[in-house]
């Protein structure tokens, strides 16, 4: 988004407000980035990242939006936190390793529907790569080449992960039913349902009253 754009130039200069207006801009999305990621630490994680933003905003090239930037940073926070939780960073592999491999808890979220909780439960069962790309994609609607931007791979890269992604959860929901009818009935319309589980995610940010702001990150 040029705004975005012209939003950060304008906070590179001094403009506190902009940075402000730039940080409340994208702050709902990051909070949904981790918040079926994680069990604990949801706003920590969310103010880490706008902290990283803060202090490595000048090395944004503007090669890339300011969103996919934005979301990138927020990987590689999730990431650390995982690995931090393991005694050998070493052993760690999100390729194959899921959040709840790693260490995650059950899924909180109680008031969504039978396919909405199958449909969460069943991306914190595939590796947390995978799960990453699928939420880029269904929730925050990226493209491949935009992914491939936030995750530092070639397009069709990112592109293969997708496919890759899909069959996981396809694998994870069969096992995940309860019975063949809930299955169907999440694989048959599986956009529609991941967009309702995303309007149920922003409608819980919405209630949240923690507010990011750049002054707060350590900004001058």
């Amino acid at each position: 988004m040029h705004e975005d754009l012209d939003l950060l130039r304008a906070w590179r200069l001094g403009d506190r407000r902009a940075g402000n207006a730039l940080f409340n801009r994208h702050f709902n999305a990051i909070l949904r980035f981790f918040r079926n990621k994680v069990d604990e630490q949801v706003e920590d994680l969310v103010q880490r990242t706008f902290v990283a933003c803060v202090e490595s905003r000048d090395r944004f090239r503007e090669d890339s939006s300011f969103r996919t930037y934005l979301f990138g940073v927020a990987n590689n926070v999730l990431r650390h936190h995982y690995r931090l939780r393991q005694r050998d960073a070493r052993t760690v592999s999100f390729e194959t390793h899921s959040i709840v491999d790693l260490g995650a808890g059950p899924l909180t979220l109680c008031e969504v529907k039978r396919e909405q909780r199958l449909l969460l439960e069943g991306l914190r069962r595939i590796p947390l790569d995978c799960q990453v790309v699928l939420e880029l994609f269904y929730w925050e609607r990226f493209t491949g080449a935009e992914i491939g931007q936030i995750l530092e791979l070639p397009e069709n890269t990112a592109r293969s992960r997708l496919r890759r992604a899909r069959r996981q959860l396809k694998q994870a929901l069969q096992e995940l039913a309860k019975s063949p009818l809930e299955l169907e009935s999440t694989l048959s319309d599986l956009d529609a349902w991941a967009e309702s589980v995303r309007g149920e995610l922003t409608s819980l940010e919405r209630g949240r009253e923690l507010t990011p702001s750049p002054s707060r990150a350590g900004t001058g």
